[in-house]
């Protein structure tokens, strides 16, 4: 039977939409919320040892935690980091569907691989 589980990850970071505009062509700053959601059959128990998934995850956001995503991205919406992060662990793992990054308290972005 496939499960499905998730992990919750935090970061904050700086940026600013270039093109945008409203207000969010100023530098501005967010704290994101991941949920990476795994789905496989339970193996020894378990689809994924959370501790596992935090060291596939845990690299990725290191790079943009307290940093200005201008740096990486071209245009840093919420959308366009989901579909990096979800690049990036997808290369050290094939379990993932899902990756939901949240751009404050009240938007989001989920990528489907």
């Amino acid at each position: 039977m496939k499960t499905k589980v998730s992990k919750v990850f935090y970061f904050d970071a700086a940026h600013r939409i270039v093109n945008h505009k409203g207000k969010c062509k100023n530098l501005h700053g967010h704290t994101y919320k991941l949920i990476v959601t795994v789905e496989g059959e339970i193996e020894s128990g378990m689809v994924i040892d959370f501790e596992d998934l935090k060291k596939i995850v845990d690299p990725v956001i290191k790079k943009y935690d307290h940093s200005y995503l201008n740096d990486f991205f071209e245009s840093p919406t919420v959308e366009n980091i989901a579909i990096k992060i979800l690049s990036e662990i997808q290369k050290k793992t094939d379990k993932i569907v899902s990756v939901k990054l949240w751009e404050g308290r009240n938007n989001y972005a989920e990528v489907l691989p």
